[in-house]
């Protein structure tokens, strides 16, 4: 194998999506895809984002949870407190605002 198709395996792995399924409140379990995940500066807290597999494309649901991983366990926490959500939808915000400059970039 040759270092292109080496990257090229590479890029398509990290192009997997990762899926998480999360019980809705009669307990049916819904499929969300993990589109980030970051930590708060000066928090050990653990953010992910993410949207429902099978939302419209027109559809922008973004939900954010805390979480916490447990060797293969991920507990999830919704964000209830104003401040934190704060917190985490201005670092969110960011995060996208940077990704979006470096996607401009490569495109030059």
């Amino acid at each position: 194998m040759t270092d292109k198709d080496q990257n090229t395996n590479q890029e398509q792995l990290q192009e997997e999506p990762e899926i998480i399924y999360i019980p809705d409140e009669e307990g049916n379990e819904e499929e969300f895809e993990v589109i980030m995940k970051f930590e708060v500066d000066g928090s050990d807290k653990k953010y992910m984002m993410v949207v429902p597999v099978d939302a419209d494309e027109e559809s922008d649901e973004v939900y954010a949870f805390r979480y916490e991983e447990d060797g293969d366990d991920l507990q999830l926490y919704t964000i209830e407190d104003e401040e934190e959500w704060n917190i985490v939808e201005e670092t969110f915000n960011t995060l996208m605002d940077e990704y979006d400059d470096e996607e401009e970039e490569s495109s030059k």
